[in-house]
């Protein structure tokens, strides 16, 4: 039988700070759910791939924009912006980075888990 749960992201079980930003997560249930701030000048490709190792950002995003802004550009080519109470999902193989002076802090569901994490 399922138990209710209730974690805050005010109190994460791990934060993995890195240049420009950080992610804050919890594990809930049978999953991981962080909330990614990422401050002015932040891109994915200068502050993340040097962790990852991977030409791209590799983590599949389920996510809701709380505040700033973002541009996405995935391996084919194709851009899109971010904005404030927007839902996006981003499948593997993108880059992405804040536009404008204000960070962009978002909660994503399912890329997380594993983002920032040397290898």
């Amino acid at each position: 039988m399922a138990t209710s749960e209730k974690k805050s992201l005010n109190s994460p079980d791990e934060t993995r700070p890195f240049e420009k930003g950080k992610v804050e997560l919890i594990n809930i249930g049978s999953g991981t759910v962080g909330r990614a701030t990422f401050q002015p000048g932040w891109k994915w490709s200068q502050h993340v791939k040097p962790i990852s190792k991977t030409d791209w950002c590799e983590a599949p995003h389920f996510l809701y924009s709380i505040s700033g802004r973002a541009r996405v550009h995935m391996e084919d080519g194709t851009e899109f912006d971010i904005a404030p109470g927007d839902v996006a999902v981003i499948p593997s193989g993108h880059d992405a980075w804040v536009v404008g002076n204000e960070p962009w802090v978002n909660v994503d569901w399912s890329g997380l888990a594993e983002y920032a994490k040397p290898r």
